[in-house]
């Protein structure tokens, strides 16, 4: 019902949308009069700022066509390597001989789409061979194809990792360093051969008893039944996945939006005096955030509520508690990974010291194995987009890498 509600108001909103868009074309044209007013001006950034924020997005493009390697451009093509019914592994293949440490960047499946990394990529892509897994939109996806729960996300990176080989690094970007450790863990434990030489987790919820953020705060003050109750929706029709019970992507956008909901008041103020005054490249540096902030997808319901569960209720992680598909996820049995924590200093989703745990858990690598950096001045957003991420925080990352990188990789065995 929650879901039929919001697909009838984004219809009853389109005829305004399109007049809204349309006018604010006619205000700007060079040819009227009064698009060189001050009225004019302020009418068309208006109609602009509401078109902006009524608008449906869809999933954005990584836009990577290129990348400057040792002072040259080098053309980049994005190619799908394997897929499955949740996600696919897409490689960026730069037009290179050179031979860079092999990264799989492991972009979390928490509202948005793996676009939201792309900074992150854009950023790694120089100097190492980027992988990415690209997660899709529950509400595309029909019922046949199954259930997506938190251990199928383990078994996904498994066997990714499996098919990429010896001596891949592994990247997790938020929430993924749940399922990344675990899935580390399994695979030490088994002795894995293409066990990751190395394991950079970034602002990761690895244990939430840490410093609290209001999220961690919020799934621990209601009952499951809560979330079943009232954040699980069934996708309606004309949808290919219909029926699916799933945490709808614009819930978590109007989540996330209302823990600063001032910031995006005045965000977005800004960009109306930017349109105003013609100063259209600041404007078009928040639009282009928005465009991607805004681009959100639904979460199948049996992942969203094992992760609520596992990783903020119950913490079976740290405690030792995770069993996922008969195997016991054990931190301690990591030897050979080494691992980087990375945390903002001003992080608001996920609190100091709860990616840090993870150094803690993993008793067994030894402490020159062990890194972990607290980026002053950062937000959570900011560990891995951004000035600071690309000068700061990225170089420490490259360096870890190619300190533990182990030279010889193995074969790629993904099916075209």
């Amino acid at each position: 019902m929650l879901y039929s509600l919001y697909e009838l108001q984004h219809t009853a909103f389109a005829p305004m949308r399109y007049a809204v868009d349309q006018s604010q074309y006619m205000l700007r044209s060079p040819y009227n009069p009064f698009s060189f007013t001050p009225p004019g001006r302020m009418m068309a950034a208006a109609f602009d700022v509401i078109e902006q924020v009524t608008r449906r997005y869809g999933k954005p493009r990584f836009g990577l066509d290129t990348v400057e390697i040792d002072g040259e451009r080098v053309r980049v093509e994005e190619e799908t390597l394997e897929r499955k019914p949740f996600g696919k592994l897409r490689h960026f293949v730069r037009h290179t001989d050179r031979d860079d440490p092999r990264l799989l960047i492991v972009a979390p499946m928490s509202g948005h789409f793996a676009t939201l990394l792309r900074g992150t990529v854009e950023r790694m892509l120089p100097h190492h061979d980027v992988y990415i897994t690209d997660w899709r939109d529950a509400r595309d996806i029909p019922l046949y194809e199954g259930e997506f729960d938190l251990d199928d996300y383990v078994n996904y990176l498994i066997s990714w990792l499996t098919a990429l080989g010896p001596n891949t690094h592994v990247m997790a970007v938020c929430q993924p360093a749940v399922p990344v450790m675990a899935a580390v863990s399994i695979m030490s434990a088994e002795d894995h051969e293409a066990t990751p030489p190395s394991m950079t987790l970034m602002g990761g919820p690895i244990d939430t008893r840490e410093a609290p953020t209001e999220v961690n705060e919020f799934a621990e003050s209601r009952p499951m039944s809560w979330f079943e109750n009232n954040v699980i929706t069934h996708v309606p029709l004309p949808n290919q996945g219909a029926m699916r019970p799933v945490y709808p992507g614009f819930l978590q956008l109007a989540g996330f939006m209302a823990m600063n909901i001032n910031d995006h008041m005045q965000k977005h103020y800004q960009m109306f005096r930017h349109l105003v005054e013609g100063d259209g490249e600041s404007a078009e540096a928040t639009r282009l955030f928005y465009e991607e902030y805004r681009s959100v997808m639904d979460l199948d319901a049996p992942f969203y509520l094992q992760t609520i569960d596992i990783v903020f209720k119950s913490h079976r992680l740290p405690k030792g508690e995770w069993v996922s598909r008969g195997r016991r996820v054990r931190p301690e049995k990591i030897t050979r990974t080494a691992i980087l924590c990375i945390e903002g200093e001003r992080d608001d989703i996920s609190g100091i010291g709860q990616t840090r745990a993870a150094l803690d858990l993993a008793t067994g690598l030894d402490d020159a194995k062990k890194d972990y950096l607290l980026a002053p001045k950062v937000g959570h957003y900011g560990i891995f987009n951004g000035r600071r991420w690309r000068e700061t925080i990225a170089p420490r990352v490259e360096a870890f890498i190619r300190r533990h990188d182990q030279g010889a990789r193995g074969h790629l065995t993904v099916a075209a």
